[in-house]
């Protein structure tokens, strides 16, 4: 398998991305914006759609369009029903632009499927270091505001009388989640961003309650997911998204399960 250069980009890319969603998606999980991450990857779609119908690469046109959407999710409120609010209007507005896009891009049939499901055998090394550039900073940045931002999630009226700013928190967090949905779309496409993003997270936090266990457990699942994903894709013929959204949720469900187990002990 590892003979192919093919094989090498998909499973260096996948390495990349499965740490970082399994890291940014356990803070996603924990702080009830899993919705955020659902609407952020189609946010995605348009800004992908759009960027190659201007001759741009849609990598940039998705990092590009996801940013800009974190930020004004970010800034629209914390609150949990004014959040929900904002991310409406961002999600309903993209989503519009994104059916205007698509009109124009019925020529590239293909492309819009691979960004749709993603194409993780078709990433080049070019790509690869592109990932590995924005997946460090990601987690650099998550690195430096994770006390703080554990801190806004768990007790944010408390923080908030401490002088922590809990839109600035939301928008710096929306923009790491952004770009991390940008990179997993290159893997498994816009529409199953939620299983490398939230299914690994989720299962992680029916296992443990330690933070700092649950994110190296949620980055292992996900790892797990995209190693056995490609392996299993190779060797099938089989789509490699179908492969990691499967496997992804076989692991929440044992999760679910090994949890209720333990209850009865």
């Amino acid at each position: 398998m590892f003979d192919y250069d093919f094989m090498q980009n998909a499973f260096a890319a996948a390495t990349i991305v499965a740490i970082l969603a399994g890291s940014v998606g356990y803070f996603l999980v924990l702080r009830g914006q899993a919705f955020a991450g659902h609407a952020l990857s189609h946010v995605g779609f348009t800004g992908a759609t759009g960027a190659v119908l201007i001759g741009v690469a849609p990598l940039w046109g998705l990092v590009g369009m996801t940013l800009a959407a974190g930020l004004i999710m970010g800034f629209l409120g914390e609150r949990l029903a004014a959040r929900d609010v904002g991310i409406g209007l961002v999600l309903s507005l993209s989503l519009g632009f994104g059916l205007l896009f698509l009109h124009f891009f019925t020529a590239y049939a293909t492309q819009a499927t691979a960004l749709l499901f993603g194409n993780v055998l078709a990433v080049d090394l070019e790509t690869v270091w592109t990932l590995l550039v924005l997946g460090t900073l990601c987690l650099l940045a998550l690195a430096v505001i994770s006390r703080p931002l554990l801190f806004v999630s768990l007790q944010p009226e408390l923080a908030e009388a401490k002088g922590l700013s809990l839109r600035f928190y939301s928008m710096a967090f929306l923009a790491i989640v952004a770009l991390a949905t940008a990179e997993c779309a290159q893997i498994v496409g816009v529409l199953l961003v939620f299983t490398l993003m939230v299914c690994p997270a989720a299962a992680a936090q029916q296992v443990t309650t330690s933070v700092l266990k649950g994110i190296a457990l949620s980055a292992a699942f996900a790892l797990f997911d995209a190693w056995i994903g490609l392996t299993l894709a190779f060797y099938t013929d089989w789509p490699t998204s179908f492969w990691i959204s499967a496997l992804s949720a076989a692991i929440y469900l044992l999760a679910v399960i090994y949890r209720r187990v333990s209850r009865f002990r």
